[in-house]
């Protein structure tokens, strides 16, 4: 990705991503380093390639450091996380065939991963295996046991577990865990990492502090919005720093 994204198309994702869903969110992220692809297509990304996308960006946008907190799951402390971008680069699964092919106890099963249209299906209200099943469901292009075609809504429990399992196996920068420990408990537990979630968090707290910057300047100078989010962020702080003088 060799192009640098500037505040003004920043902000115009953001602006637009604000009725978004979470995964078109992703979409709209994605497009400011990939305008040539489009958005119909970067949906049938795998989960992984699109992060590892997401967070090439990321790194561009706000630096390689990343910061954040989670709650211990056993006393509900808040928890820091510090980590850079490097080090949740998962390998790339761009190696893994379009359909892949697993045998569970009795069962065997082509699949293929997950994508953004599939994740778009999923309630996010639901439970967690709720989706998961859903999920499987989706990405199964066929079941075989004993010799006999079988839905795939027709798989146990256990081989659903499985088989998500081995999708994460397969596709490692889509499923990123961050091990953490509480200090208040010592409790040890692994977090998710919502890429999309994370980043976009950022990004909205970016936005609202760049158009508070940019309200001070046109209140001081009488200057355009393009033309304060033209100047670089060290003359534009230096410009908002004599004004408080």
């Amino acid at each position: 990705m060799g192009y640098a994204p500037t505040a003004t198309d920043l902000l115009n994702v953001w602006e637009r991503g604000r009725s978004q869903s979470p995964m078109d969110r992703a979409l709209s992220l994605l497009t400011l380093g990939h305008s040539e692809e489009k958005p119909e297509d970067l949906a049938k990304l795998k989960i992984g390639a699109r992060d590892a996308r997401l967070l090439e960006l990321r790194e561009k946008v706000f630096g390689s450091r990343i910061d954040g907190r989670s709650d211990c799951p056993a006393c509900g402390q808040s928890v820091e996380m510090n980590f850079t971008v490097s080090e949740v680069q998962a390998v790339s699964a761009s190696a893994v065939p379009e359909t892949c092919g697993a045998e569970f106890g009795k069962y065997e099963i082509n699949f293929r991963l997950p994508s953004s249209n599939d994740l778009a299906t999923l309630v996010p209200d639901e439970n967690i295996a709720i989706q998961k099943r859903r999920l499987v469901q989706r990405c199964v292009m066929n079941v075989k046991s004993g010799g006999q075609s079988l839905g795939a809504d027709q798989l146990p429990e256990d081989a659903v577990t499985a088989l998500s399992e081995r999708m994460s196996e397969l596709d490692p920068q889509g499923d990123v865990q961050i091990a953490l420990t509480c200090p208040q408990c010592a409790h040890h537990w692994h977090a998710p990492l919502d890429v999309v979630s994370f980043f976009w968090s950022e990004l909205h707290a970016w936005a609202i502090r760049l158009l508070r910057d940019v309200h001070v300047l046109a209140s001081a100078y009488g200057w355009r919005e393009a033309d304060i989010l033209a100047l670089s962020l060290w003359r534009r702080q230096a410009y908002l720093e004599l004004i408080e003088r």
